[in-house]
């Protein structure tokens, strides 16, 4: 039986409901609004191969623009067929390998500032996600982001993006990693100990015509 990933908050290819989301729809002339519950959604894992000794998850967007001249610009629109870059929204390593579940809501709300990276309720230690740079700079928001911090994707652009959160059976209890470690540092330490990987897929927009 091969690794696979399910979650209870939504199927498989189904759009992600707004209380995982940091980013929603807005009311009046604001069309999105930081205004979601950004509660990490329910995850678990079976099938794990032999020699498993802890688990790396994370969620990536893996269509986000390059380019951002043009980010939520009215009149002007983010092309479907730019080039897409990876945005890492959770990245949690050395989650014990009799763990095979991540409840809902064990990240949850939005904080200025960020949350802390670093040991978890369910096991492991979570790293900054992507928000940590997106963020560096903003007087109000600027800081270290732990843990999960849900989809916020340009209201106008054209391509729906996916979310995938992925899960990894790795061959060592732990990575080693330290202090506000990221998904790349994850990654790079990952290599040559990932066993198998598997991923449960979730859709969201704030584009008005695509939602």
């Amino acid at each position: 039986m091969p690794l696979t990933v399910t979650s209870t908050s939504f199927a498989h290819g189904d759009p992600i409901p707004a209380h995982h989301a940091f980013g929603v729809p807005g009311e009046g002339d604001e069309v999105a609004t930081a205004g979601g519950g950004n509660r990490n959604p329910h995850l678990a894992w079976s099938g794990a191969p032999e020699g498993t000794r802890s688990f790396v998850v994370m969620c990536v967007d893996t269509d986000v623009p390059t380019v951002f001249d043009d980010l939520n610009k009215p009149g002007t629109v983010l092309s479907a067929s730019m080039p897409r870059q990876d945005f890492h929204h959770w990245v949690v390593v050395d989650i014990p390998h009799h763990v095979n579940e991540i409840p809902e809501g064990a990240h949850g709300g939005i904080v200025a500032g960020g949350s802390p990276t670093g040991p978890t309720s369910y096991g492991g230690v979570t790293g900054a996600n992507g928000y940590t740079m997106f963020m560096a700079g903003d007087p109000e928001m600027g800081g270290t982001y732990g843990g999960y911090d849900g989809p916020f994707p340009p209201w106008n652009d054209e391509l729906v993006h996916n979310y995938r959160f992925r899960v990894y059976a790795v061959d060592v209890e732990t990575l080693e990693l330290t202090d506000d470690f990221d998904a790349a540092a994850a990654l790079q330490a990952m290599e040559g100990h990932v066993l198998e990987q598997a991923e449960h897929v979730g859709t969201y927009t704030l584009n008005p015509e695509l939602r």
